[in-house]
Order: C-alpha cells, then structure tokens, then sequence
C-alpha cells in the first residue's frame, strides 16, 4: 500500500456511469479526486503512474455484511486483517457485523471501529445492535450509534427473536432511515442443524435446518415491515422459497431489500459428502440444494436479490478442525467472492458486467444509504481495477485474512482485483 494522492492510471477500460468498458482510457488523480479522464495523458512531477493493461475499472466494490471479529475475537481477525483480505478482494469499503466482544451496541463501541480502520485504504461502517448486548430483550442506543457513525442495525449472527423488539426496532430505525439487517432463522425450527436437512443429510445421518426455519423469520419480516413501513434487509438469502417471498413483497411495495453470499449460488450441500465432511463447507444458513442455488441465480438475474455480499467469517485453523458438528459455521470470501461471481454469473451470461457491478458497486451503498463511487472528473477517487479472464490459483499464502477457512483455497479461479485506490491510497494486488 502507498499513499498516493496523485496517481495516472493509463490504459483502463471504465465500467459505469457514461463507461460501457469498450473504450480504453486514462485517468488521472490529484490529491485524491478524479482530475481528467482522456487518452495518451501524459504523467506530470510528482505522479505515480500505473499501467493496467486493459484492465477494466469501477466504482470501488462494497461488502456490506463482513465479520471482521473486532473487538474481542482477535485471535480469528483484526480490523486491519479484515480490511487487506478486503482490499485483495477488489473491496473498498465494507459495513462490519457487530457480533464482537463487547458487542457494537454502543456509540463508543462504533467509534472504536471507525478509529482503527481510520488509517487504512477500505472504509469500514460499523453495524450497530438492534438489542442491547445482542440479547434480544431491549432496544440498543440506534440513535447514538448513528451518531457515532452506525450505518445500520443487526444482531447478525442470531435472529431479533422477539417480534414486538422488531416491531420498535423497525419503527425507530425507520425515524433514522436506516435498515434493519435480520439473520433470518427460527432457532426453534432450526437447532441443532448442523448442514440442510434434505436428502443428503439424512444420508450421513446429520440433524439438518430446513428452509422453513429461514421462511418463517421471513414472513413475519415481511408482515412487519409493511405493518411498520420499515426497511428491513434480509441478510444472507438462501432458499427458493424465501426467493419467491422477497419477489412477492417487492411487487406489494414492502420495503424490504436482500442479498446472497456467493457459496449460496455456488456449492450445494452434496459439497458435505464428496469432500467428506470438510470443515470449510460448513456455514450458516447452510449449503442447500442445487434447486436453492439456481433459484439464487434467478433472483439475482430478475432483482429480487439487490446486492452480493460475503458474508466473510473467519475462525482459527484449530476451531476448524474438529469434528464436523462441532466446529464453528463460517468461511472467509472476501478473497473469492469476485472469480466466483464471475465464474457463475457473468461467463454463463446470466448478468452482464454492468449488472453483476451494480450488485457490488451502487446497491449496498444504496441500501444503506451511502454515497455511491462515479467515474468522472471531479468525484472522490474511490476505484477498484479488476480483469475477468486472468486465472490464478487461491493458495495460502495469498490469503490476507488472519484466517484461512476457506471452501475455494487451492482452486484454480478466473478473474481478479488487481488494485484498489481509495482515501488517497493505491494498493496494487500480487499473486
């Protein structure tokens, strides 16, 4: 990483706003902003200049549901980890889950976040609590946190279990404008699950959550937000069904959002079983069917489902190696979530790159009510530069994260985030 205010990128092909990627163009910025846009410029005193080859360039990417396990759980991942497994990933800023030890469920607790990621070149926004020390019973601070820099709300990692706490949480935080991001799961229905339950758990004889434990949260989501009128934001969308639910409350006018992490339009849960109960593809909401996965794909082809996230949890090597059932639900992807996404969706042709952009550049920060990047003379540089052909290998010691759960590690993947500039920061990616 350097700090490079001023910066020419020469030979970018820019994706968004007036850019379709066709042409091939140089940018240039001073002291952080976008300067010029045109061909043949040439590099001044005091410029670093960068050659990218075609590569194309966009809006920097954002994670909106990451767990970067700080404060508390340092041992799994820091701030700074997070935010290079980030940065190597293609993303520029990422809005952080508040499942830490304290819990983010209090203005000091989110200024501690926004301090520590205060030097490094991916913006973090911290999720603030619904509940006071993520136990479900009381309303968090929502209106300090926001103060403090909250960008929106969750007990990420359990469900609000407590339908009249959703009730106030969604009339207050709709006051702020703000979303409630709810882990969509009847704990009732779906303990203690340890994969899907369907027909390849009952074949290796594990307990299995089944879709309906995540429909039903659902359905009363969707009750409350239009009884409420608040934005609730489903987190981590993984069954058909709840596909069709979300469709159905969009086209009623409920304001109501949702996003998929790529392992769910990606593995089924026959990963399990042919990679022989491997730690790493274990996850909740688990792995579901291949029926799961293609209606993932739909949603995202029709907009059902607005953003991709990661949903980026790491745990240490000894957490994750124990016995199937006993270990931690989680991996990393920040890393992967690009080459996977274009493996799945923009070589099949089900998004285009435009689209499948949008997903990761202008919806999140929609959602959550951010400024969204341009390319044009006099915006912010916040830029990620990217290929989708190059392939690679995701060996360990690429791996930024502090972590390295990941299903995808020793894979041959195609396409990259080769840089990023954000806060005035250039950080080119090697592999």
């Amino acid at each position: 990483m350097s700090h490079t205010p001023n910066l020419l990128l020469k030979n970018v092909r820019p994706v968004g706003n007036d850019f379709d990627g066709s042409e091939q163009l140089d940018v240039r910025i001073v002291e952080g902003t976008i300067a010029e846009i045109g061909n043949e410029l040439n590099p001044k005193e005091n410029e670093e200049s960068h050659d990218a080859i075609g590569a194309y360039l966009s809006g920097g990417w954002m994670d909106m549901h990451v767990h970067l396990r700080e404060p508390g759980y340092e041992h799994k991942e820091t701030i700074k980890t997070g935010c290079a497994s980030a940065a190597f990933g293609g993303f520029t800023e990422v809005a952080c889950m508040p499942n830490t030890n304290p819990p983010i469920h209090t203005r000091d607790v989110v200024e501690f976040i926004k301090k520590e990621a205060e030097s490094l070149p991916v913006e973090v926004y911290p999720i603030g609590c619904v509940s006071k020390e993520r136990e479900g019973d009381s309303i968090a601070e929502m209106g300090d946190m926001k103060e403090g820099g909250a960008v929106a709300f969750s007990d990420d990692g359990d469900p609000v279990f407590n339908s009249q706490l959703m009730r106030v949480a969604l009339e207050y935080s709709s006051m702020l404008e703000m979303p409630i991001i709810n882990h969509e799961e009847d704990l009732k229905l779906s303990r203690p699950g340890y994969m899907h339950e369907g027909k390849v758990s009952a074949r290796l004889g594990l307990d299995g959550t089944p879709g309906i434990a995540e429909e039903v949260m659902i359905a009363r989501d969707i009750l409350l937000a239009e009884f409420t009128g608040g934005h609730i934001h489903v987190a981590h969308i993984s069954t058909a069904k709840a596909v069709d639910m979300v469709r159905q409350a969009k086209a009623d006018g409920i304001n109501i959002t949702t996003e998929v992490c790529p392992h769910h339009f990606d593995l089924t849960d026959e990963e399990i079983e042919r990679r022989n109960f491997d730690t790493n593809v274990k996850m909740h909401p688990p792995l579901r069917t291949q029926e799961d996965v293609d209606a993932m794909i739909e949603g995202l082809a029709d907009g059902t489902i607005d953003a991709i996230c990661t949903d980026h949890a790491p745990h240490a090597i000894e957490e994750k190696e124990v016995e199937f059932i006993y270990a931690p639900n989680g991996i990393i992807g920040l890393e992967t979530a690009w080459p996977v996404s274009v493996r799945q969706l923009l070589k099949t042709g089900v998004l285009d790159l435009d689209t499948l952009l949008k997903k990761l550049v202008v919806n999140p920060r929609k959602i959550l009510n951010l400024d969204i990047p341009k390319i044009e003379e006099g915006a912010t540089a916040n830029l990620t530069l990217f290929n989708t052909d190059e392939e690679w290998t995701y060996d360990e010691e690429l791996i930024k994260s502090k972590s390295t759960n990941s299903p995808y590690l020793g894979k041959t993947l195609e396409g990259r985030a080769e840089a990023i500039y954000n806060k005035g920061r250039f950080v080119i990616n090697e592999v």
